[in-house]
């Protein structure tokens, strides 16, 4: 399983939100390049970036901070939030990003997502925030009518690389993993899952790896690492040791 640190863009500082709540945000570090190479530092082999702003607003609001976060580390970095075209993907992906989540524009338009992923295999996410099971876009602003699990069914044999699965009432609160709902979905599709939103500490690490049936793949941390409940050392340890 990868670990994947959290670095979430508003305003071009380093947040945590509280359950997608723009007004509850808490600023860790004003200078996201320098928690990028922290986080190299302490030994993360992959960056989970999001723009915040960008996914209300629909584009890039805070790309000086992704680019300076592409040129403080070379781990590899995925981000999402605000990319809604091919113009955007591309230019991200020739500046050195190697992955890109779409969210939002995977449920207005999932025509794009797969036309993305035939021009860039491999580098292409889709990001599925669910609100009591129920999709939510635009900054998590709406909930739709679709479930995560149908939506990802939509792209099952489109290339996507991976599914970033948030459950947004756990989100920033430090409440635990939807262990269920996020081992559900990885049965439902053969796309690999990487689980978000509400991971506290080792005990949520371990009970993704427990899961059986589809292995998850990967799991995203914030506010966990930025209060020090979560002992990257020993996270990682974690993620490495046989299953």
């Amino acid at each position: 399983m990868i670990l994947y640190p959290a670095i979430d863009l508003k305003g071009g500082e380093c947040v945590r939100l509280a359950q997608g709540d723009m007004a509850r945000a808490t600023v860790y570090n004003k200078d996201p390049a320098a928690q990028a190479a922290a986080f190299k530092a302490q030994g993360f082999e992959w960056l989970h970036v999001v723009d915040l702003d960008g996914a209300f607003a629909g584009n890039a609001v805070n790309g000086p901070a992704v680019e300076a976060i592409l040129k403080a580390t070379d781990v590899p970095v995925q981000l999402g939030g605000g990319i809604r075209n091919l113009e955007m993907i591309e230019g991200w992906l020739a500046r050195g990003l190697t992955r890109v989540i779409l969210g939002t524009v995977a449920l207005r338009n999932p025509d794009l997502v797969i036309e993305a992923c035939k021009l860039f295999p491999g580098h292409v996410a889709v990001g599925i925030d669910a609100r009591d099971g129920m999709v939510a876009v635009e900054g998590w602003a709406e909930t739709s009518s679709i479930t995560a699990i149908d939506l990802a069914k939509r792209f099952e044999d489109a290339g996507v690389s991976a599914l970033i699965f948030t459950d947004i009432a756990r989100d920033g609160l430090l409440t635990g993993v939807n262990v269920p709902a996020t081992a559900a979905l990885a049965d439902a599709v053969s796309i690999p899952v990487i689980a978000s939103g509400g991971l506290a500490g080792l005990g949520d690490i371990e009970a993704l790896m427990a899961v059986r049936g589809t292995p998850i793949a990967g799991a995203i941390s914030g506010r966990a690492l930025y209060d020090g409940r979560l002992d990257p050392a020993a996270a990682l340890a974690l993620t490495k040791r046989a299953a």
